[in-house]
């Protein structure tokens, strides 16, 4: 374990990045923490600005784009690119124990990180963070995030970081409690052994940190897809399930649906995109295909095989609002 090191602010860090006249959209929480319905920031939404004020953004509503305001400086460009604000870097070939990892991580996600979060919020959900995931800022500007192959607890100012290990060793380092029963009321793995070595390969961890980056990045931009009576939820790292997803559409109507990113699960054993409709669908639509589910699917292979991987995962999603909003 180690301390020290600088507390991150992904809005101020971006911040610092741009001009005058210009205001950073970004797509990692920030401090301060929160105490509204969502005890979270929304760091990608437009939000109010002055007429003079252009909003730098990952998502399409913004007046310039990270990706056109980097085409003229590979330093920016790189920097954007890590934090998938645009240009984005491709998808690549998982790594051997890339599974393996991510269950472990779900544990880890959902034993420990999650459940700080909700002692002190009532909220389990995550989010996307740079090189790993963690959850929204809380309390007295907590955070608890994976970045990397470490655990990093962040407080105000305040930095602590350790390797990740054992279970036992994050809820000492969150200051939370096992329970073994907590996963009893959902599909996650056992908590079992709290002092086994958990599966921790950095390569499986820099896969899925991307395949969370990328998600997220794609999900945002469908998020804005929606109108206003489709009530758009906010992208969110379900740690149950592991996968962060946002809900559009008419539940009423039948026309609602998750979009989400999974990493993967008992029945696809790589990572995919999927629209779950909350509905009933027309199996005779080519496009609702997955047959573990009530919906549709597209797998990592298929987006390794793409030259546009960004736009593929867009157009799938869209598919998928469109046939649902054709009822």
């Amino acid at each position: 374990m180690s301390s020290g090191g600088t507390a991150r602010n992904a809005r101020d860090e971006a911040q610092a990045r741009l001009g005058a006249g210009q205001s950073a959209r970004v797509l990692e929480p920030s401090p301060p923490a929160i105490d509204d319905e969502w005890f979270a920031d929304d760091p990608s939404a437009r939000g109010s600005v002055d007429a003079d004020v252009s909003v730098v953004s990952p998502t399409s509503d913004g007046d310039v784009s990270w990706e056109a305001l980097a085409a003229g400086s590979d330093d920016l460009a790189e920097w954007s690119r890590r934090r998938w604000l645009g240009p984005w870097p491709r998808l690549e070939a998982l790594p051997a124990g890339f599974a393996d990892t991510r269950v472990d991580m779900n544990r880890l996600t959902f034993y420990v990180m999650s459940t700080a979060r909700e002692n002190a919020t009532g909220k389990i959900a995550l989010r996307w963070t740079l090189d790993g995931w963690g959850t929204p800022f809380y309390d007295d500007d907590v955070q608890l995030r994976v970045e990397g192959a470490d655990l990093v607890f962040q407080e105000g100012q305040n930095v602590t970081r350790q390797a990740i290990t054992t279970l036992a060793a994050a809820a000492e380092l969150a200051g939370v409690k096992l329970d073994a029963d907590k996963g009893g009321a959902f599909d996650v793995p056992d908590l079992g052994d709290p002092a086994r070595a958990l599966s921790a390969d950095p390569a499986a961890l820099s896969a899925l940190a991307a395949w969370f980056g990328f998600g997220w990045s794609v999900l945002e931009e469908i998020r804005r897809d929606a109108r206003d009576d489709e009530d758009p939820g906010r992208v969110q790292l379900w740690a149950e399930h592991f996968d962060p997803a946002t809900e559009i559409g008419d539940a009423d109507a039948g026309s609602r649906a998750s979009f989400g990113a999974s990493p993967g699960d008992a029945d696809h054993l790589e990572p995919y995109l999927y629209v779950g409709a909350w509905g009933e669908i027309d199996r005779s639509e080519d496009f609702w295909n997955d047959t573990h589910f009530k919906g549709a699917s597209l797998s990592y292979a298929q987006l390794l095989a793409v030259d546009d991987q960004r736009q593929t995962a867009l157009d799938f999603f869209r598919d998928g609002l469109a046939l649902l909003r054709g009822r």
